[in-house]
């Protein structure tokens, strides 16, 4: 698989998706709306988003339920518990050129495993699969902290802090 995203990046779909962007962000600590699931008992909760927005020219029937992401956590990248019953999916909309829509998911893990969160996409367009992207962030430091592969909306606006990152990027790489 190619080198993941980061939580906030959008990924551009090649081939016959051309033209469809994903996005996982909005990585955030939070609790369920309609209260917790069992079989999350003393699981940490988190929320984040997946959008998907259509940059074609015409509409495209849009899926994305809980069989299409895989949420690993920690080191060893151990499943995550994904609560379908709490996250808000996209089944079946028609999403129309410059529109996007986005759904709403909750999660759980131990605690001391949200230091490494892939989320794994693979969208649904009229019946067609799009490959598989990644996304990889860190939920133990603040948002938007450098390394963290946590960005806050809007916080890599600045092209002064985008250069910054790619340096400090680049001499870590370095000194391995």
């Amino acid at each position: 698989m190619r080198e993941p995203n980061v939580i906030g990046d959008w990924q551009e779909c090649a081939d016959e998706h051309a033209g469809l962007r994903v996005r996982v962000h909005g990585l955030e600590k939070a609790d369920p709306p309609r209260g917790r699931d069992e079989a999350a008992d003393g699981l940490t909760y988190f929320r984040f988003r997946v959008t998907v927005e259509n940059r074609m020219t015409e509409p495209i029937g849009i899926h994305l339920e809980d069989g299409q992401l895989d949420i690993r956590i920690g080191p060893d990248g151990e499943s995550a518990f994904l609560d379908w019953r709490n996250s808000q999916f996209i089944e079946g909309f028609d999403l129309y050129p410059l529109r996007r829509a986005t759904a709403v998911l909750y999660a759980a893990a131990l605690e001391s495993s949200l230091n490494v969160v892939d989320i794994q996409v693979q969208l649904k367009a009229d019946d067609d699969w799009a490959d598989r992207y990644m996304w990889s962030g860190d939920m133990t430091a603040p948002d938007g902290a450098p390394g963290s592969g946590v960005r806050a909306e809007g916080a890599l606006e600045s092209l002064d802090l985008q250069i910054a990152t790619f340096l400090r990027e680049q001499a870590e790489r370095g000194q391995g």
